[in-house]
């Protein structure tokens, strides 16, 4: 690595990654005592719906899964790696009790499934219990003890997926309490992984056919035929397409709900072309300090560490897996990486754009958050 890169990412440091992971992992998302006290007077003295307390949301699944990604590193150790040479036994142990106690303190709650965005999670959950099975090796998440209830709790998320309402073609609504027949892309990324690792752990080919249909309806009615990026989402029912083009978070959901499909020959299949065809659309636009943006044709617009995190984990997928071949692709890669490492400081990444409110709500706030942080973790050192 050149001198100025080197500069550039000198405060990139994994260990404080994965320490503010663990923290933010059981922290990100909880009810203060001002909220809950204005639940309990919306629920209880003015009869109001409210909305429960996720404790499984969206933002720390993908923490969940870039530690999960981590832990299988201190796993197999390799003498390239500084973090795993100094700290193995500490990183695992601190990795395996934060997840332990976040799948504990929601499992103690009954295992409620608030939104389609809990299955995030659940596809940690799955990993761990599926690592579990193929070794029969404890450690501090799971062990013959508690092994069925992770069981019971996947099976719970596999039912409440499965009965989820779907439009005409099959695909979920995001909210389908809403009743608008709104698709969202952050759908496919967060609900399809989990449905088809599910499908291929039990032998269960409806789930995974259920996953591939999302994925196939999104391609063939929320796409931008010019330039082969999505939308933001879509209403079938009146063909109208919604949100932005090339919304960059909505490019990594859909580049991750294909690569979590694409685990065996069915998806892989269906999926591969489609798969290689997109990410040669978004690689285009790669800015020349390694980012992507917000939006990714805006291209002198701020740049956004939680796209360019969510492309690269999609990339660096393709890449391990033989899809994407060549050193274009890999150059892109470490580009990319470099880029995420610039904006890492303290433990955390900066530069990533806030939380979407909606279609064409794309607040321009800049900072650091979870969303960029998950994905921060899965790429490799």
């Amino acid at each position: 690595m050149s001198e100025v890169l080197e500069k550039n990412t000198k405060n990139y440091d994994k260990t404080a990654l994965i320490d503010n992971a663990c923290k933010e992992l059981l922290t990100y998302g909880l009810w203060d005592g001002k909220t809950r006290c204005k639940r309990f007077v919306k629920k209880y003295i003015l009869r109001r719906p409210t909305a429960t307390e996720d404790l499984i949301f969206w933002p720390t699944g993908l923490l969940a899964e870039g530690l999960w990604h981590c832990l299988q590193e201190v796993y197999v150790v390799t003498a390239d790696k500084e973090i795993l040479r100094t700290e193995p036994g500490r990183m695992q142990t601190e990795i395996e009790t934060s997840l332990a106690t976040y799948f504990v303190r929601w499992q103690k709650k009954g295992c409620p499934v608030t939104f389609l965005d809990d299955l995030l999670a659940g596809e940690v959950f799955l990993k761990i219990y599926e690592e579990y099975q193929r070794n029969k090796k404890e450690n501090a998440m799971i062990g013959a003890d508690n092994a069925e209830t992770y069981l019971q709790a996947i099976e719970k998320l596999a039912t409440y997926v499965h009965a989820y309402p779907t439009d005409e073609t099959g695909s979920f609504p995001y909210r389908a309490n809403q009743q608008n027949g709104y698709v969202f892309v952050d759908s496919i990324g967060l609900t399809c992984p989990f449905l088809y690792g599910y499908g291929r752990v039990f032998e269960k080919s409806d789930s995974m056919e259920l996953a591939v249909k999302q994925i196939a309806n999104f391609l063939a009615y929320g796409m931008d035929a010019a330039t082969g990026l999505p939308y933001h989402g879509y209403d079938v029912a009146s063909g109208t397409k919604y949100g932005i083009i090339g919304w960059g978070r909505a490019v990594g959901w859909l580049l991750r709900g294909m690569t979590g499909c694409m685990t065996t020959d069915y998806g892989l299949e269906l999926l591969r072309e489609p798969y290689l065809a997109l990410m040669d659309a978004v690689l285009s636009y790669q800015r020349k300090d390694g980012y992507f943006s917000w939006q990714l044709q805006a291209m002198e617009g701020p740049a956004d560490t939680s796209a360019t995190g969510m492309i690269c984990v999609a990339l660096q997928e393709g890449i391990r897996r033989g899809f994407l071949q060549g050193g274009s692709y890999a150059q892109v890669l470490e580009k990319g990486i470099r880029a995420v490492r610039k904006s890492t400081k303290n433990g955390k990444v900066y530069d990533c754009s806030g939380e979407c409110e909606g279609f064409s709500q794309y607040p321009q706030r800049y900072g650091a958050y979870p969303w960029a942080l998950g994905a921060a973790l899965v790429l490799d050192e």
